[in-house]
């Protein structure tokens, strides 16, 4: 029987996505850097051919979207390797607004690649994930009781990683219904940060507030918690499109994959560890 692949398969989506495979009896080999079934590194093609043996489908993301020439190049590269090692279809975790991108966007490439691979393939446009409060980027902020982000009063339809998995999950098993197919991936309706971390703040029980801040703030915040200066000024000014109103507006990818509407914010606080486990706030 032919592996199913997942890269990242320890992170946000790759481990929900794995979960699920699992749970249906597929056979299913995560990929990673450290934890996962193989060591794999996007860095070191030496690592990939024991990742891709017997693979029928994979799931592709990249990790580092940092600029430079070996981003635009390594996706494409495995694209090509994976083709020949006969992985008939490939599911790509993009980003939201990748095809109005520039060129020198890292996942730009990747998209072509895949699109151009001659095999089925999907490609995952989500938004911001609701997750970032709870697993990532801002759960920093919201244990320390205030998230201080440079977003305004922006709004953005924060989207459940559990609907990207269960989208990923039907694209790398259906047999037919999402080859050729691009789902841009949103939760249901846009929400504020001030809103998002209100309902946050009542699962929890305990106060939680949001800040306004300048970008230059928020730069200086990321730097010194040691993000790259180029990421840390890609996701400010990612932030900076919110406030400003060029964010992301709703889509129907998640209805159009799955016959079903998206998870809500408030879904999504209820079933995450932040209302499963509220934690004291971080003392100054």
């Amino acid at each position: 029987m032919q592996t199913f692949l997942v890269l990242g398969g320890t992170g946000t989506t790759g481990r929900r996505i794995a979960r699920r495979l699992r749970a249906s009896g597929h056979p299913v080999r995560t990929a990673s850097r450290s934890g996962g079934d193989v060591h794999f590194d996007l860095g070191d093609p030496a690592s990939w051919a024991p990742a891709l043996d017997s693979v029928r489908a994979a799931y592709l993301m990249e990790p580092d979207l940092r600029p430079g020439a070996d981003r635009h190049e390594r996706l494409p590269r495995l694209v090509a390797e994976a083709v020949a090692a006969g992985v008939r279809r490939l599911v790509l975790l993009s980003a939201h607004g990748v095809g109005e991108a520039g060129d020198d966007h890292p996942l730009k490439a990747a998209e072509q690649a895949v699109r151009e691979s001659g095999v089925e393939w999907t490609v995952l446009q989500p938004g911001w994930f609701a997750q970032n409060f709870s697993e990532t980027f801002w759960l920093p902020g919201i244990e320390a009781g205030n998230l201080a982000l440079p977003a305004g009063d922006g709004r953005t339809p924060f989207i459940d990683a559990e609907d990207i998995a269960d989208v990923a999950v039907a694209a790398l098993t259906a047999e037919a219904g999402h080859n050729g197919q691009t789902y841009q991936l949103t939760g249901p309706r846009p929400l504020g940060f001030a809103e998002a971390v209100e309902r946050i703040a009542t699962a929890t029980g305990r106060p939680i507030s949001y800040t306004p801040i300048a970008p230059e703030a928020y730069l200086e915040l990321l730097t010194a918690q040691g993000t790259p200066p180029a990421v840390a000024r890609i996701f400010t000014n990612l932030l900076i499109d919110i406030r400003e109103g060029r964010g992301i507006t709703v889509s129907d990818g998640v209805e159009r994959a799955l016959a079903r509407p998206p998870r809500s914010f408030e879904d999504f606080v209820a079933g995450s560890r932040l209302s499963r486990n509220p934690r004291t706030p971080r003392r100054p």
